[in-house]
């Protein structure tokens, strides 16, 4: 089967980037911004599982690296889109605390 998935990637200043970069371009990945790629990933039966395998394969990640994926899956007749990370977890966001808050929210 052949899946479309956008791949985002923060491998740090020290991360292995020839080894992701040679993994996208034998996947021929289209680039979308900085550290987002397009791609169609062919698989067997578990696209999560299949694609963590490969990746690990090919690249050398250490602690910190992150890699997130944005995927559809049908379900009941309709296509859901999902994302997750398959490399490492979310981190607070830098945007934390920049929207303003409600100040008539009474004290409890």
């Amino acid at each position: 089967m052949k899946q479309s998935i956008w791949i985002s990637y923060d491998l740090g200043i020290k991360g292995d980037y020839p080894g992701l970069y040679r993994w996208l371009d034998s996947h021929k990945a289209k680039e979308c911004g900085n550290s987002i790629a397009f791609l169609s990933y062919e698989y067997k039966s578990n696209l999560i599982k299949e694609i963590i395998v490969d990746l690990k394969k090919a690249i050398e990640f250490k602690n910190g690296d992150r890699v997130y994926i944005v995927y559809t899956e049908s379900k009941e007749g309709k296509q859901h889109s999902l994302g997750r990370f398959i490399v490492g977890n979310r981190k607070s966001s830098p945007w934390f605390g920049y929207a303003p808050m409600d100040e008539n929210i009474p004290d409890t």
